[in-house]
């Protein structure tokens, strides 16, 4: 769960910004609104689809002294670390909190399709409320993608330490950039075009985030936890022949698009919308050269008995 940042995918992740708790306030919601929560979630699912491989290869580089059973999934979005987590631990339940009502409305539905409904608690909360609800006595914690956006995440460091089991473990996850998808010499008619977006979005909204990018192993220490290890996985995927990269590129490049049309060269914003034009001859699904590049970071600590 998270606050609600700017609607755009920053490149920092230092972090893969999807908004995982977007605010959903009860009431009647604007269409521009509905659109932007479903293209949201949209997103978040591809995410978990392209980049379940570094997702399984994290849940297994776990360093846990017994396989957990009560797990809590911090910032769930619509599931990915939930069910990574679920498929990992198959003895375990997952209670996933996320401040969006329709993420967690997503998670739950897929949990029914997966037959795991059983396995599942979904909890909406804002971690940066003071007074949490309740999470029992979990054995894990996993926060992926979703402390970097709290005003204070050493504060929820410091409940989470408090709530976890002796010898409990939480874990931290990251991406070091939102990916890249395009070779640094592209498109033709403006290359480099996807790094200069990325460039205009963090300057943008520099003072939104703060705690992007952050070395979460001294937060994690000053929170009370012993850190028990530090990995970073290089992410570089080959798309040309898989349609949930481009679809993944696609739905990327129009949220960062949302973000940054107004600080782009007029030039660069039109070669932007040609490539999201997929009608168009220059579309970004047209392309045989797509990848997924990043890193992805994880800090495990563990609560001492």
């Amino acid at each position: 769960m998270t606050n609600t940042p700017p609607p755009t995918p920053h490149p920092a992740h230092h972090d893969h910004d999807h908004d995982h708790g977007r605010h959903d306030h009860d009431g009647d919601h604007d269409h521009d609104h509905r659109h932007r929560a479903g293209d949201q979630a949209e997103l978040l699912d591809l995410d978990a689809e392209v980049l379940a491989g570094h997702l399984d290869a994290i849940t297994g580089w776990l360093p846990v002294e017994t396989p957990p059973r009560r797990i809590v999934d911090l910032g769930c979005g619509t599931g990915a670390g939930t069910f990574a987590l679920l498929d990992r631990f198959p003895g375990a339940h997952v209670t996933a909190v996320d401040s969006s009502a329709a993420h967690l409305r997503r998670l739950r539905e897929k949990a029914e399709a997966r037959g795991a409904a059983e396995r599942v608690r979904t909890l909406r909360a804002d971690l940066d409320d003071p007074d949490w609800p309740g999470l029992g006595t979990p054995d894990l914690v996993w926060a992926s993608a979703s402390l970097h956006h709290l005003a204070d995440p050493g504060r929820a460091l410091r409940a989470v330490h408090d709530v976890l089991a002796p010898g409990g473990l939480c874990a931290v996850v990251e991406l070091a950039g939102f990916p890249r998808f395009l070779p640094e010499d592209a498109p033709e008619d403006r290359p480099g075009l996807e790094e200069r977006c990325h460039r205009a979005g963090e300057h943008r909204h520099a003072g939104h985030l703060p705690h992007r990018g952050a070395d979460w192993g001294p937060k994690l220490t000053a929170a009370g936890f012993t850190l028990a290890g530090e990995r970073t996985l290089t992410v570089h995927i080959e798309g040309a022949r898989d349609a949930s990269v481009g679809a993944y590129a696609l739905g990327g490049l129009r949220r960062l698009r949302d973000g940054v049309a107004g600080t782009l060269a007029p030039e660069d914003l039109a070669a932007l919308d040609r490539l999201l034009d997929t009608d168009g001859p220059h579309s970004i699904l047209r392309r045989d050269d797509l990848a997924v590049r990043t890193r992805r970071s994880v800090w495990a600590a563990r609560r001492d008995r």
